[in-house]
């Protein structure tokens, strides 16, 4: 059973998402749009899914892009701080988890955040584009996609969720 408030836990919380693994690499970054349901009648089979949007510029595209799987760790309030620098440092520049005294955790075939509250497992289902033309509200454009740097929707099939204890 999975019961969150995805509006509060993504667009107020804040959120990692983090793929790869410790033979070949991980990254993570901060992540303030998502969404959490349900789509092609997964539920009644497999389990709900989730959806971020990362730009195509960020280091992280590249684990999430060559790995099946990608997690979303979700902090206690306290790490909010953290959560600011890891969502505005890339980790092509060092260890961004480290540098927060934050621990990256292996299992689950990814890797996540260990003091995460609540971690959701996601296996890869779909990936395309946002395009400027698709959006119908222009202002979008302008405001958000001026520089021509486009995010790329990833939907993914919550294959596990794990909690703190």
């Amino acid at each position: 059973d999975l019961d969150i408030n995805p509006v509060s836990a993504i667009g107020n919380g804040w959120m990692l998402i983090t793929a790869g693994d410790e033979e070949s690499g991980y990254n993570t970054m901060t992540a303030s749009w998502g969404h959490i349901g349900s789509i092609w009648g997964r539920t009644s089979t497999c389990g709900p899914s989730a959806v971020v949007y990362i730009r195509q510029s960020r280091y992280t595209k590249e684990f999430v892009d060559r790995n099946e799987l990608f997690t979303l760790s979700f902090l206690p309030e306290k790490y909010k701080k953290s959560l600011g620098y890891l969502g505005s440092h890339s980790g092509r520049d060092g260890d961004k988890l480290a540098h927060e005294g934050l621990t990256p955790q292996f299992g689950c075939g990814s890797t996540y955040v260990a003091q995460a509250e609540l971690v959701l497992v996601c296996r890869k289902l779909y990936r395309a584009t946002i395009r400027p033309e698709d959006i119908l509200d222009k202002s979008i454009v302008e405001s958000v996609y001026s520089d021509g740097d486009l995010h790329d929707m990833y939907i993914g099939e919550i294959v596990k969720a794990l909690r703190a204890e």
